[in-house]
């Protein structure tokens, strides 16, 4: 049994998804988390990380804090990608088998999975084929992560497990182009053409490529329930199960913000994955579902961005 004073570190809380777990933890009723910037705590320096946990002795971890970006970002900085994400997480997991941790959550991505994957995408199908290509440091980092806290269970019976989630949305998400998610990107790349009256909007990529988008209020929801509520050493799949080609995502959004001009595809851009769309069964029998539906998510991350540009 979880106590609501016990400490828990939230480790990258100014992110989109650690900011939202925090908010989530904290409406029910968790009252002593740990949080850090990365001025305040350099996540890839070991001593660092090793001095924080002697001295705050956390209870429990959530690893949310990682090295993220677009497809664009990816291409070019995979070696980035790659090194920063494997310093942080194994600093992280280490010092918590270190300090004895109660729990450790890694958060990793739906990268993991193979290019050519099966759909919906298995826990069981990660490391049947090769990653896509444009995020494979990313995705290796990742696939790492999981597999140290798998590994540091097995050998040294660190408690922990991962959370696999599909691509996310919502509130506290960058709209910078070079480092948003695919969602956020196009809510600004459209509001944009529709705000400067612009006749036409260009969009990486064919538009055929499928993705599965789930809020990040409802994968904080989902990582809390697992956090109180599950107790595997393995990981799970979280998401809503059903994806969307963002071609049909552009035109959604462009319908929500009113842009009547032409949507153009640049197929001389990559897609990536050709589809990430996620089995979440395990997920949902144990009795999580999500509750923010794709529309109104839209609507609501449309308000914050024309929030954000009258800042």
């Amino acid at each position: 049994m979880i106590k609501k004073n016990e400490k828990i570190f939230v480790a990258g809380h100014k992110g989109m998804l650690g900011s939202a777990l925090c908010r989530s933890l904290m409406a029910q009723g968790y009252t002593n988390l740990l949080t850090r910037t990365s001025s305040e705590l350099d996540l890839k320096n070991q001593e660092d990380v090793l001095e924080f946990y002697k001295k705050e002795k956390p209870d429990y971890v959530i690893l949310a804090a990682a090295k993220v970006g677009g497809i664009a970002a990816n291409i070019s900085l995979p070696a980035q990608f790659l090194y920063e994400n494997l310093c942080i997480q194994n600093n992280v997991i280490h010092a918590s088998y270190l300090s004895e941790v109660k729990k450790i959550i890694f958060l990793g991505s739906s990268c993991i999975y193979p290019r050519d994957c099966p759909q919906p995408m298995k826990e069981e199908y990660m490391l049947t084929g090769k990653p896509e290509p444009t995020n494979e440091g990313y995705a290796i980092a990742k696939i790492a992560g999981l597999k140290m806290v798998e590994y540091y269970n097995r050998q040294y019976g660190l408690n922990g497990f991962s959370v696999i989630p599909c691509n996310l949305y919502g509130t506290n998400d960058s709209f910078d182009p070079t480092h948003s998610h695919v969602l956020s990107a196009l809510v600004k790349k459209i509001s944009d053409a529709h705000n400067n009256g612009s006749s036409e909007v260009v969009v990486w990529g064919t538009g055929n490529a499928k993705r599965e988008f789930m809020h990040v209020d409802d994968c904080a929801a989902a990582i809390i329930f697992l956090f109180e509520n599950y107790n595997q050493n393995d990981f799970i799949n979280v998401g809503v199960g059903e994806d969307i080609s963002i071609k049909a995502l552009a035109e959604l959004i462009a319908k929500k913000v009113s842009f009547n001009g032409k949507i153009l595809f640049d197929s001389s851009k990559p897609d990536g994955m050709p589809r990430k769309c996620m089995d979440v069964s395990r997920l949902n029998r144990l009795g999580f579902h999500h509750t923010i539906e794709l529309e109104k998510g839209i609507e609501q991350t449309i308000t914050e961005y024309n929030n954000f540009i009258v800042k």
